[in-house]
């Protein structure tokens, strides 16, 4: 819960995915957040709980999300990574059809 006065800090998707793979490299929580500057521990416990659930599109910063996309960049991203993922399974399913 967030404390009058603190501030918010978003982190990109990008350095989302880069502590969420070195996480699964083995690298331990509290140098993954000593080398990529991020505060919070408990902040990529949080992403790696929603990468292990959703993949990808669980690191999208889904706040603020409206019926009408004002930032078409952002939703242009939201649809790529949601097509890649959608790749990726397909790609799966058919090698287990397959088998």
């Amino acid at each position: 819960m967030s404390r009058k006065g603190q501030k918010h800090i978003t982190y990109s998707l990008d350095l989302k995915k880069q502590a969420v793979e070195m996480r699964l490299n083995g690298m331990t929580k509290k140098q993954v957040t000593e080398q990529l500057g991020i505060h919070d521990l408990d902040r990529l416990k949080v992403w790696m709980r929603k990468y292990k659930t959703e993949g990808e599109i669980g690191l999208i910063d889904q706040r603020g999300r409206r019926e009408k996309y004002v930032d078409r960049e952002r939703y242009i991203r939201k649809l790529e990574v949601e097509n890649a993922a959608l790749k990726k399974v397909l790609e799966i399913r058919m090698r287990r059809g397959r088998n």
